[in-house]
């Protein structure tokens, strides 16, 4: 097993400014990125840049069933993100305090589901896959204003509300991608994220959805960081990079010639679609532990 990387230096931890439930009158940018389908095209970034650091990897592997269900932890990890996005206060403190108490029964040698620093982490993949999506798929006009500062300010709430102590996630963008880039740096993929990352990419119970799976391997493997890509040993090459481009254009195209009220599903329906995917999971979980 590699060693654990060192995360980079993170800016010390500061008094908060605004206690979480307030700060979540602060969600209209990150709403408005994450009302958006393409930015569901990271996710299986998001995933495995997660699964890049070994304690990560190594918690998904002891304490959830991903050979069983093998899209569980990113479909789990993306309706949170939903809820705390979309979701109204009652709702997301609710749903927050379950996750607070799954992550505490998440515990291993080496780790634990309450860990700040992998919290920080997990939550970075996402707010980072969803700006690279923004920047190099959906790409907005010179005319529009660049909304990646403020998705990456408001998207801290997500970490914030299971508990990460203030100040611990990066307070701007910059400090945001130097610490990202750090982390991709010093991160070694383990045998046990490869080993995830097979059953959540080639998954054998989901083989009727072959063509949907290929799709979202190739984009997948497109958007993650090359260091990355290699570690994963995912293949790769002039024909499959062609064939991503022509996929990821595409969505470019989709994205600018149809209408916001067309393409963007209504918020309501996304929490309740998020609400009963999450506690379809905690219900599994419940039943795995008897």
């Amino acid at each position: 097993m590699p060693p654990v990387p060192a995360p980079p230096p993170v800016p010390p931890p500061v008094p908060p400014s605004v206690p979480p439930r307030e700060r979540l009158g602060e969600r209209e940018v990150l709403r408005r990125v994450a009302a958006e389908p393409l930015v569901g095209l990271g996710a299986g970034r998001a995933l495995l840049m997660q699964l890049a650091h070994p304690e990560v990897a190594r918690g998904v592997a002891e304490h959830s069933d991903f050979a069983g269900r093998p899209l569980a932890r990113l479909f789990g990890t993306l309706d949170f993100l939903l809820i705390v996005t979309f979701g109204t206060p009652d709702e997301v403190e609710l749903f927050s305090a379950r996750v607070r108490g799954l992550h505490r029964r998440v515990k291993g040698e080496g780790y634990s589901g309450t860990d700040p620093e992998l919290q920080v982490w997990v939550n970075a993949t996402l707010i980072d896959s969803a700006l690279h999506v923004y920047r190099h798929v959906m790409r907005p006009g010179a005319d529009e204003p660049d909304l990646s500062d403020d998705y990456c300010r408001q998207a801290r709430i997500v970490a914030e509300v299971l508990d990460v102590p203030p100040g611990l996630q990066p307070d701007d963008l910059a400090s945001f991608r130097a610490y990202v880039d750090g982390m991709v740096a010093s991160l070694e993929v383990s045998d046990t994220a490869r080993e995830v990352a097979r059953a959540v990419l080639w998954p054998r119970r989901l083989r009727w959805l072959a063509p949907v799976l290929w799709v979202f391997r190739l984009v997948t493997t497109a958007l993650l960081p090359p260091p990355l890509r290699e570690q994963y040993g995912l293949p790769w090459g002039r024909t499959r990079a062609r064939l991503a481009d022509l996929v990821l254009r595409t969505g470019t195209d989709l994205y600018h010639f149809t209408p916001a009220w067309l393409r963007r599903p209504p918020q309501r329906l996304l929490v309740r679609l998020a609400t009963h995917r999450v506690n379809a999971t905690m219900r599994h979980s419940r039943r795995r532990r008897r």
